[in-house]
C-alpha cells in the first residue's frame, strides 16, 4: 500500500510540474516579448524586495535611488516577478520529485536518473536566469535560458510518457527506420527554436517588416559576420539590442530559412507517418505534427505582417513547445521494445505472451 501511495504521489507531482513548466515557458516568452526582462534589475529580489515589488511612493523613490540607471516600471516588475514565482514553484516541485525518487530508488518501477537530471537542470536554469538579469539580457544567456526551459519541459514530458499506457512503445520491424527520421526532426526543430531565441534576444523579429520578401527585397543587405557573434564584452546593456540593421536582418533571414527547412521536413515527415500508421495513437500524433506545424507557419507569418503582436508572438513560442513535445511522443512510442520475458510454466499457464502486429506497413 505504501509503494502504491508513493507511486501515485510521484505521478501526481510530475503531472503538476509538467503543467507548471509549460506555464513557465509561455510566461518567459511573454516577459521577454513585452520588454520586461529587466523589469527587476536585481536577482532574486526586485529592487531589494524579496517578496513583491515596490508599490508605495516611498518604496518607488527608494528603488529609483538604489537603481538610478533603471527607473522602476511597476507593470514590468510585476510581470518579471510572476515569472520568477512560477519558476521557483517549478523548482520546488522538481526537488520533490528528486526526493521521492531517491527515497524509493530500490523500487523497480521508480525512475531515478531522470528526476536527478531534472533537479540539476533546474538549478542550472536558475543560474541562467540570474545571469540573464545581471548581465543585462546578454543574448547568449537569453537563448540558453530559453533552451533550458524547453529542455526542462521536454524531460518532464518524457517522464509523463513513461507512465502513460497510450504512449508505450509499439513493436514493429520497421519502426527503427521511422524513429531515426523523427529524431532528425527533433534536432532540426531544436536548431530552429535556438534561432528563434537568438532572433528574439537580438530584437531582430521586426528587421523584415514584410513577407515573403524582406525590406521589399529577396536578399537585402545583411551582415552575417556580426549577426552570430556569441560573446561580446561585459558591462553592455543589451536591452532593445546593440546590433545594426544589416546584422539584425541577417538573423531574421536566417530564421526564415531555418523555418522553411523545418516546415518542409516536418510536413513531409508527418504526412509519411500519417499514411503509413496503422495504430490509432500513432495516427493521431502524426496528425498533430501536421496541424501544429501548419499553425506555427501561420503564427510566424502573422508576427511579421502584424508587427509582432504580443499574443501572437507568445503563441508562436508555445506552439513550438507543443510541436517539440509531439515529436518526442513519436520518439517514445517507437522506442525499441523491451526484450520479451522468459517463458515459464506459470506464465504459460496464465496464457503466455500475446502476439503483436506491426504498426507500420
Amino acid at each position: 500500500m505504501a509503494e502504491r501511495s508513493q507511486s501515485i504521489s510521484f505521478r501526481a507531482t510530475a503531472c503538476i510540474a509538467l503543467g507548471v513548466a509549460l506555464v513557465v515557458v509561455v510566461l518567459g516568452a511573454y516577459v521577454r516579448l513585452s520588454d520586461a526582462g529587466l523589469g527587476c534589475p536585481d536577482w532574486p529580489g526586485c529592487y531589494g524586495h524579496v517578496v513583491g515589488v515596490p508599490t508605495t511612493q516611498a518604496e518607488v523613490e527608494d528603488a529609483n535611488e538604489a537603481f538610478p540607471g533603471r527607473p522602476l516600471e511597476v507593470s514590468k516588475a510585476i510581470k518579471e516577478m510572476v515569472h520568477r514565482y512560477f519558476a521557483g514553484g517549478l523548482g520546488l516541485l522538481i526537488l520533490m520529485l528528486a526526493v521521492i525518487a531517491v527515497r524509493h530508488r530500490r523500487h523497480p518501477s521508480q525512475p531515478l536518473m531522470l528526476p536527478v537530471v531534472l533537479l540539476l537542470l533546474v538549478i542550472f536554469q536558475a543560474l541562467l536566469g540570474m545571469w540573464t538579469v545581471t548581465l543585462q539580457l546578454k543574448p547568449l544567456f537569453v537563448m540558453a535560458h530559453l533552451l533550458g526551459g524547453f529542455a526542462t519541459l521536454s524531460l518532464l514530458w518524457w517522464l509523463f510518457l513513461s507512465n502513460s499506457s497510450w504512449a508505450q512503445p509499439r513493436p514493429s520491424a520497421g519502426a527503427a527506420r521511422y524513429r531515426s527520421f523523427i529524431l532528425l526532426g527533433v534536432v532540426i526543430l531544436i536548431c530552429q527554436i535556438a534561432l528563434g531565441g537568438w532572433t528574439s534576444a537580438n530584437y531582430a523579429a521586426l528587421a523584415c517588416p514584410d513577407f515573403p520578401t524582406c525590406q521589399s527585397q529577396w536578399w537585402p543587405e545583411m551582415d552575417f559576420s556580426e549577426a552570430f557573434v556569441l560573446w561580446r564584452g561585459l558591462g553592455i546593456d543589451y536591452e532593445f539590442g546593440v546590433l545594426d540593421n544589416p546584422a539584425r536582418t541577417a538573423i531574421h533571414v536566417a530564421h526564415r530559412i531555418g523555418a522553411l527547412v523545418t516546415v518542409t521536413y516536418l510536413l513531409a515527415l508527418g504526412s509519411t507517418l500519417l499514411v503509413k500508421a496503422r495504430d490509432v495513437a500513432l495516427h493521431a500524433v502524426s496528425a498533430a505534427v501536421l496541424a501544429l506545424t501548419t499553425v506555427q507557419v501561420l503564427l510566424g507569418i502573422s508576427n511579421v505582417v502584424l508587427a509582432l503582436p504580443l499574443g501572437v508572438a507568445a503563441a508562436h513560442n508555445a506552439t513550438a513547445a507543443l510541436l517539440l513535445l509531439t515529436l518526442l511522443t513519436l520518439v517514445h512510442m517507437l522506442k525499441p521494445a523491451a526484450a520479451p520475458a522468459i517463458e515459464t510454466p506459470a506464465r504459460a499457464a496464465a496464457g503466455g505472451r500475446k502476439d503483436v502486429r506491426d504498426v507500420y506497413t
